[in-house]
């Protein structure tokens, strides 16, 4: 079977071929198969499928024998409309594996589905992927129930469709039973399809890190290739699986006997390292692909950074390699490391293993990587498993977000980003994983991305990334400096319970630095600094360390070091970690160091395991108080996100979503990109959203008639947006209670505008003025602005964003984030806002956008702030039609 892009039709009823319905999908097993409509040069390749399926299997699927599919069933069965009769086809190499099809019934808006699956690859979940994008094309087909008829004793395809999640509704006749259920996405169908997919691409990273046995395809015995650092490398690593050297030039490398292709060695591959020239990649793939090797390591270059070129040849060989059931990792990678004793893989272009620690790393550059690398062991942060992704043509930080999460041997994950492949996606799994393991993450590319990256990279705004972050409980750093100075705190301390620091030193001066650092970083210090002064002893030191970390008021300890001239560094060191051990702070109070200037964690301040490496209750130390503090300073942030309530998705009363619907599909099937004022106000009331009444008027009688309708007192406003919104208000005219008052107002403002056209509208009551903002992120998705109005958000940009969707904890979060904030909760004496009232909208807003994402803009400014609610005194609404999601729908890989 040629590549899927050779289908560019139907059959002869003339219906297009989807094309968006294909998709790479991974198992539970973590491998691979790429799913496709079925079209009608399947027929041969159909038939040698039915003839693979064992007896019993084709009696479940057909209630009866049917050992041979007749010609006019073949064509049946091949041929579909894309519309009423669908069939999906999972592909092994060239062999479907599997088949999902569905009828619709008659007129109905039902269908009736049912699939099968080879033998061999039962019990892979071929079935629940199957349903999963079986019932999304029948989403869009305009279908809303599945029906199926499976014999009762066919257990296994019983629980595919019992698992699924949906609300099943189950009847028994005559052996047979009969499910129907809803294809509306329902909380638990989501979670099952989420944790399915946790669960096969944590155990295709898992099968990458893990591998039974390693070839090196390019494998050199010159020292200037790198087919030789990666062999040696691995062997040097002492790693636990068998290295098979492929070099068809000689008969060993390195003393380790070497294959001419991987063809001929012997035992299965799990992994094969590929480093050799691009053009060769393609043979050496097509024999991985025969063999059946589970996943590619490619550390040569020359594909996406090169050119177009380049990047279609990247293109192609993920394509083959996920349809023959593979991961890779690369192009232009460094490698994966994993320290696990057990398995001790060095398959990377990094000399050493790194020491082994609870803390992965994800890095995007290989360059970078190897210097990453050196400073883990320089600073004593042991790892346990790293990865450098190259071009990130397949595997991608989301994946090993993924493997971490269940992962016991991690506790700490580090990410280095130049780019994202799927912001969406990352979202969700960091704010998932961040709950129980902290992420620390640098995020270079802010201008720019490397030209091996663009082709798997999605564009998106430094606000969204900063939104992503903030809503994730990512910690994000500035440097890969200060990355290691957090991950030295997090791997080897508690987290803080709160933000009370106590600072313990023998240099008044050093004291002070930490002090100030800690208000910086929004923390109190307790008490004034501790300075036992510079001819303190030992035992002196350690008893006002020991005094510090045992007071129940203190959360965090800062400990401040410069060694006497008399007295060796090591005795303080030892007395310092013994009275932090009796004080029992390893396990409930983090404290950070300046010891002696060192950065990392120095011998005399390690706490170390069974294999000699620091481990918990080790004690990082700093050159700088102000480093120390400020790695203290982010880990109290992220305890304090960790601690607070996650929030419930709740959803307010009084919304008619589906009239909202049916309005905005109306007006994007006419075209239409901005909505009316009366349109805008329509579509605001679906959700609970009133405007204060207004009026468009031209001529001053057609305004004072407007105000007495709309009630007095009046505003009047310019009908220019530029004009209406000016910080002095020039083109506003408030609190008009007469018609002379807005005769004359009328006359005045629209000589100032140059027009007659203005509003007139029910004055609001006196508040504060706030604006809310949905912004469009094309590649991340919708976001939630709040700001109050003026300087403060127009020249200072101060406003916070949240993506959608958003809990209550994220809306309550969102109005109280912005530094002019306190405004709304009685500043110097001024009268509370009614913050429920505002979180009420904002809510509203939010929910807005997670229904209709065609909603590409939307403006309510101003928002008036009252005691006695939120006041929206203006609307503006801009529509579009929605991009795909890349972490919509069924289970799929990007």
């Amino acid at each position: 079977m040629g590549d899927s892009s050779e289908f560019e039709r139907g059959d002869a009823e003339g219906s297009a071929y989807p094309r968006n319905w294909e998709a790479d999908v991974v198992l539970s097993d973590g491998g691979t198969v790429h799913l496709r409509p079925i079209v009608p040069e399947d027929a041969d390749q159909l038939v040698a499928f039915h003839g693979r399926l064992s007896d019993r299997t084709r009696y479940y699927r057909y209630f009866s024998p049917y050992p041979r599919m007749p010609q006019r069933d073949v064509e049946r069965f091949s041929h579909v409309d894309y519309v009423n009769r669908v069939a999906l086809v999972a592909l092994l190499g060239e062999n479907i594996v599997a088949v999902g099809r569905f009828d619709r019934l008659g007129e109905e808006d039902s269908a009736e589905v049912a699939f099968v699956v080879q033998d061999g690859h039962q019990g892979r979940g071929l079935g629940s992927i199957l349903l999963e994008h079986l019932a999304a094309a029948a989403r869009e087909c305009g279908l809303r129930k599945f029906v199926a008829e499976v014999l009762a004793e066919n257990s296994q395809m019983v629980r595919v469709f019992r698992d699924a999640g949906y609300q099943v509704k189950r009847a028994m006749e005559e052996g047979l039973v009969r499910l129907e259920f809803p294809l509306d996405p329902t909380e638990e169908s989501l979670a099952v399809s989420r944790a399915r997919e946790q669960a096969a691409e944590a155990r295709s990273v898992h099968n990458l890190l893990h591998p039974r046995s390693v070839a090196v395809i390019g494998a050199s015995a010159d020292p200037g290739k790198i087919g030789h650092t990666v062999l040696a490398n691995l062997l040097g690593a002492d790693s636990a699986a068998p290295i098979y050297p492929v070099n068809p030039e000689h008969r060993a490398v390195r003393g380790v006997r070497s294959y001419s292709s991987v063809l001929d060695i012997p035992d299965d591959v799990d992994l094969a390292v590929v480093a050799i020239p691009a053009s060769g990649i393609a043979e050496a793939l097509d024999a991985c692909l025969t063999k059946g090797v589970k996943a590619l390591l490619i550390v040569s270059s020359g594909f996406s950074e090169a050119g177009p070129s380049g990047r279609e040849a990247e293109r192609r060989m993920v394509h083959e390699a996920r349809v023959h059931g593979m991961r890779v990792v690369g192009p232009n990678a460094l490698g994966v490391v994993n320290t696990d004793p057990a398995q001790r893989l060095n398959a990377s272009l990094a000399p050493q293993l790194p020491d082994r620690g609870r803390t992965g790393f994800f890095c995007q550059s290989g360059a970078l990587g190897v210097a990453i690398l050196a400073a883990a062991t320089e600073r004593g942060l042991g790892l346990s498993t790293f990865v450098s992704a190259g071009n990130r043509a397949d595997v991608s930080g989301n994946d090993l977000l993924q493997y971490w999460q269940t992962d016991p041997t991690t506790d700490v994950v580090l990410l280095y980003l130049e780019s994202f492949g799927n912001p969406r996606k990352f979202a969700r799994l960091a704010r998932r994983l961040g709950r129980s393991k902290p992420i620390v993450a640098v995020k270079s590319g802010r201008n720019a991305v490397r030209a091996g990256l663009a082709a798997t990279s999605v564009r998106i705004d430094e606000t969204s990334v900063q939104a992503l972050f903030d809503q994730a409980g990512v910690i994000r750093v500035e440097s890969v400096a200060q990355m290691f100075d957090a991950a030295l705190l997090l791997a080897h301390q508690p987290l803080p319970r709160g933000d009370r620091v106590a600072i313990v030193g023998n240099s008044s001066a050093l004291g002070m630095l930490a002090a100030d650092a800690a208000m910086e970083q929004g923390m109190r210090p307790v008490l004034d600094p501790v300075d036992v002064g510079a001819s303190a002893g030992p035992e002196e030191f350690a008893a006002a360390v020991r005094s510090a970390a045992e007071n129940e008021e203190v959360d965090a300890l800062v400990t401040v070091f410069a060694p006497p001239v008399a007295v060796p560094g090591a005795a303080y060191a030892r007395q310092l970690r013994e009275a932090l051990q009796e004080a029992d702070t390893p396990h409930s109070k983090p404290v950070v160091s300046t010891f002696l200037a060192a950065e990392g964690v120095p011998d005399e301040l390690a706490v170390t395991g069974e294999d000699g490496t620091p481990g918990h209750g080790s004690i990082p130390s700093y050159p700088t108080p102000e480093r120390a503090v400020l790695a203290l300073g982010r880990a109290v942030r992220y305890a304090n996100w960790r601690a607070a309530p996650q929030g419930e998705f709740v959803r307010p009363e009084g919304v008619d979503s589906e009239r909202a619907r049916e309005l905005v599909e109306q007006w994007i099937e006419r075209g239409v990109e901005r909505l009316s004022d009366a349109d805008t106000v329509r579509l605001l009331e679906c959700y609970g959203i009133e405007v204060s009444p207004f009026r468009l008027v031209t001529d001053v009688d057609a305004a004072a008639s407007a105000a007495e309708e709309v009630g007095f007192p009046v505003v009047l406003k310019s009908a220019s947006e530029q004009l209406r919104h000016r910080t002095d208000l020039a083109g506003v005219r408030l609190d008009l209670g007469t018609v002379d008052a807005v005769r004359t107002a009328y006359s005045d403002l629209s000589e100032l505008a140059g027009s007659g056209e203005l509003y007139v509208q029910r004055m609001a009551p006196k508040g504060t003025s706030c604006v809310i903002r949905l912004m469009d992120d094309p590649s991340f998705g919708t976001l939630v602005s709040f700001g109050l109005a003026g300087l403060a958000n127009d020249l200072l940009g101060d406003r916070a964003y949240r993506a959608v969707p958003l809990t209550d904890t994220d809306v309550s979060d969102l109005i109280r984030a912005p530094r002019a904030a306190p405004m709304l909760t009685g500043y110097r004496g001024a009268p509370p806002a009614d913050m429920a009232a505002m979180e009420d909208l904002v809510l509203r807003v939010a929910s807005l956008a997670d229904d209709l994402p065609e909603v590409r803009e939307l403006v309510l400014e101003p928002v008036l702030a009252t005691p006695s609610g939120a006041h929206v005194a203006g609307a503006a609404l801009g529509l579009g039609r929605t991009p795909d999601s890349p972490d919509s729908g069924p289970r799929r890989l990007r």
